[in-house]
């Protein structure tokens, strides 16, 4: 079994900052790329960071310039630091990795639990 499990969500204030991290755990072989997304309810899951086995990283747009995504590809972890956080940044947010077990012969997604980021004074 894979698990992912992300932790450093909270209640911070508007300008205020946080980093969230993300480790998969279990009998993996290997890691392609892993990521964050963000979901409100009603609405869809949406794009936060990727970023590849090599580090290459892509962004949403409203996060450029404050959110940096970071791996540690020996502790198989991902890290999303959050500045200048906004209250439209209240979400609940996922981590993503997409990852082959040494069981299953191929790649497929997995997905984190979910933790609550809540950005208000």
């Amino acid at each position: 079994q894979v698990q992912l499990v992300e932790s450093g969500g909270g209640l911070v204030q508007p300008g205020g900052s946080l980093r969230l991290s993300c480790a998969a755990s279990g009998r993996i072989f290997s890691i392609n790329d892993m990521g964050w997304y963000r979901q409100v309810p009603g609405k869809e899951r949406d794009l936060v960071a990727t970023i590849t086995k090599g580090g290459s990283t892509n962004y949403g747009d409203s996060m450029k310039g404050r959110f940096t995504i970071s791996r540690d590809n020996s502790k198989n972890t991902v890290y999303l630091q959050m500045n200048s956080l906004k209250p439209e940044d209240t979400a609940v947010y996922y981590c993503n990795a997409n990852l082959r077990t040494m069981i299953i012969g191929h790649y497929s997604d997995y997905w984190g639990q979910g933790t609550q980021v809540t950005v208000s004074s």
